[in-house]
């Protein structure tokens, strides 16, 4: 039964965090595919994991699909055209408020002049002012409403203007002051911070900060190496928290900077990139200031180019936004664009700690971050629970981590039969014997001690009568008559050729091979294993090797006889007991050894069956059996299975890569000799 313990979430705690076995139980399946525990590893951060609970965490993978659909999702929401159309509008009001503030104007003169006839006044100064008065608002009427549709000449126009209403003017100014924070911010962020006024003062104290760090930049483009150390005292505190320490860090900052206005001016198109450029320009005013922009950007070119960094974002949304709006969305996708770099890496083998956290928060939010640290902490998980161990730069199972992966293999295995038939089933605790059968014996020296206490009790009171306490001495101890199980030493034989994978048996051979040696460890514990991998040549594979077999690649050649040939001699050094091969393969034989020459032929030739034909007789002699589990039915190889099968008089089974585990273990398990005791 689970028990939970409930409290307010913070945002840090973790839902029902995986525990070691959810990992594991992942891991052997993808570490059966592969053969390498980083590949697996590796494999498993970027799928994900889950747990029993159902709680998912999300791999790279999603994540990377999750950071795809949040920036559709912004790209699919805004009109970045509207920033644009925005600064259109206002100077519209602009020009708007103006003619409306004339209009007032020329209405106030009207009711003055009439008040000057109806006292008599007429024809003296104040009347001629008025006059004036009513000529100036008539130019200026006729200047307004021929103001030009681009907002950069109308800028440019209305900075050269006296404004005869005031609103209009505030209203105008502070457009150009945004427009002018917009292009110092471009390149240097916290530079509006420090200037309040962007006076005629302030311009000129950036345009001095923009030369001597243009000089600089051309110094390093000439092969010096500039100090930057008194730019930096003077003027670091344009360049905001993230204050550089060298020139290098200095331009990447920058061109960080500079690319959000360069990829929201690419987002649109050519007509209204060059108008919205020009209207920036126009509200600087300060040529010599453009001017040392201009030589700064191609300086930081020319330095660190922005590659990359400059994108063009497809908007197809219908939602307006501001100027500043607009870069700060930019901003936004930068960011993304930048959290999927980093996430890509990770598929071409960069650590996760390359992945910025308070990036991927900012993007996806708290509980993306609690995946990320879940992930980071596997091999933890996995190191403190004892299943792998670090050894130098590399990770490798323990002992324990090959039983799990063998237990889990088992389970598949079992879990697969038992929706077949009823029979025995796994248990996770091995005993000693067999099954208990009706009866019990004296115990003998030797004996598992497996006390029969009904008999043993009753032959105490037997020989010294009823009463309390009873004193036992041995003679009246019994043992309960089991089903001792022969001693049996097994090779198991897997074909490791090229055809093994491309017919998609490999992977149910080495899983057999786990379960069963699980199987001996926990249930068969005196019996013997040996495990033999062959393609060209054959070699031993140690069941702690075993979750790292993989198959000979571009090895099409199948030895079955050099692979009989070393199961003898394994067999040969283990003790007295019925021997067995189990052989698995999907191919006759086409290679085999004479006279230590490696002979090979596709198809197979005589002389290779014939060869690997006399090993088999040679293991008949031994008293060595081979069942043979063939995962094909060609003509070559039923004809070739069929001579063996008549020499050593072992059993043949054809069947598929899904019952192989089925018929293997299954025959293990029910096929033993066994004595009763």
């Amino acid at each position: 039964m689970w028990l939970y313990q409930y409290s307010r979430w913070d945002g840090t705690q973790a839902v029902f965090p995986v525990d070691a076995d959810d990992v594991m139980d992942l891991l052997s399946d993808t570490l059966m595919g592969q053969g390498d525990l980083s590949s697996a590893l590796h494999t498993l951060t970027q799928r994900g994991i889950g747990n029993r609970q159902g709680k998912h965490v999300a791999g790279l993978q999603e994540l990377l699909q999750q950071l795809r659909q949040r920036r559709q999702q912004v790209l699919d929401r805004y009109d970045l055209a509207s920033a644009l159309k925005e600064v259109k509008e206002e100077l519209r009001q602009v020009a708007e408020l103006e003619e409306k503030g004339i209009q007032q104007r020329l209405e106030e003169a009207q009711q003055k002049r009439d008040q000057l006839r109806q006292q008599g006044k007429t024809g003296g100064l104040e009347e001629e002012l008025l006059s004036r008065l009513e000529r100036l608002a008539h130019r200026n009427q006729e200047f307004i409403r021929g103001l030009p549709q681009d907002p950069a000449a109308a800028i440019t126009q209305l900075q050269q203007y006296e404004f005869m209403d005031p609103g209009a003017k505030a209203k105008f100014d502070a457009l150009v002051k945004r427009l002018q924070e917009q292009v110092l911010k471009t390149h240097f962020q916290e530079l509006v911070s420090q200037v309040r006024g962007l006076t005629p003062g302030d311009l000129q104290a950036t345009k001095e900060m923009v030369q001597q760090l243009n000089k600089l930049l051309e110094e390093r483009l000439q092969g010096g190496r500039p100090d930057i150390r008194q730019f930096l005292e003077r003027w670091g505190q344009a360049l905001g928290g993230r204050r550089p320490t060298t020139l290098e860090e200095l331009v990447e900052q920058l061109q960080e900077q500079l690319s959000r206005m360069e990829s929201f001016l690419s987002s649109l198109d050519p007509q209204q990139r060059k108008e919205l450029q020009d209207a920036l320009a126009a509200a600087l005013k300060d040529q010599g200031l453009l001017n040392e922009l201009a030589r700064l950007a191609a300086n930081l070119e020319s330095l660190h180019p922005m590659g990359a960094l400059r994108r063009q974002y497809a908007f197809h949304g219908q939602e307006p936004v501001t100027l500043e709006e607009a870069l700060a969305v930019v901003d936004q996708l930068q960011g993304m664009d930048e959290l999927e770099r980093q996430l890509k890496r990770t598929s071409h083998g960069a650590r996760l700690a390359e992945v910025d956290p308070s990036l991927l928060q900012e993007v996806l939010g708290p509980e993306a971050l609690q995946d990320l640290e879940q992930l980071r902490h596997i091999t933890d998980l996995l190191e403190n629970a004892g299943y792998i161990r670090r050894v130098g730069g590399r990770f490798e199972l323990t002992p324990k981590g090959v039983r799990k992966i063998g237990q889990q293999a088992l389970r598949e295995i079992f879990a697969y039969i038992k929706k077949e038939r009823h029979g025995n089933h796994l248990t996770r605790t091995p005993g000693q014997g067999g099954e208990h059968v009706d009866g019990a014996k004296r115990y003998e020296f030797g004996d598992p001690l497996d006390i029969h206490l009904g008999n043993t009790l009753f032959n105490a009171v037997l020989r010294g009568g009823q009463g309390v306490p009873l004193h036992l001495v041995p003679e009246d101890f019994e043992v309960h008559r089991t089903e001792q199980q022969a001693l049996a030493s097994t090779v198991l034989m897997i074909d490791l050729s090229l055809s093994m994978v491309m017919r998609g048996n490999f992977l149910a051979a080495k899983k057999v091979a786990l379960a069963l040696d699980n199987l001996i460890r926990t249930m068969f514990p005196r019996d013997i294993l040996y495990v033999v991998g062959f393609s060209t040549y054959a070699r031993e594979v140690k069941p702690e090797k075993l979750p790292y077999l993989t198959w000979d690649e571009f090895d099409p050649y199948t030895n079955i006889q050099h692979g009989l040939a070393l199961a003898q001699k394994l067999l040969g050094h283990s003790p007295a007991g019925s021997k067995q091969i189990v052989l698995i393969s999907d191919g006759e034989p086409t290679a085999h050894i004479e006279g230590g020459q490696l002979f090979l032929q596709y198809p197979p030739s005589p002389r290779t069956i014939r060869e690997t034909l006399r090993e088999v007789r040679r293991c008949t002699s031994r008293g060595i059996v081979i069942n043979t589990f063939m995962l094909d039915r060609s003509a070559y190889l039923v004809e070739f299975v069929d001579q063996m099968t008549r020499i050593n008089r072992g059993r043949v089974f054809y069947t598929t890569p899904e019952r192989l585990g089925q018929y293997l273990l299954v025959d293990y398990y029910t096929n033993r000799k066994r004595v009763l005791l």
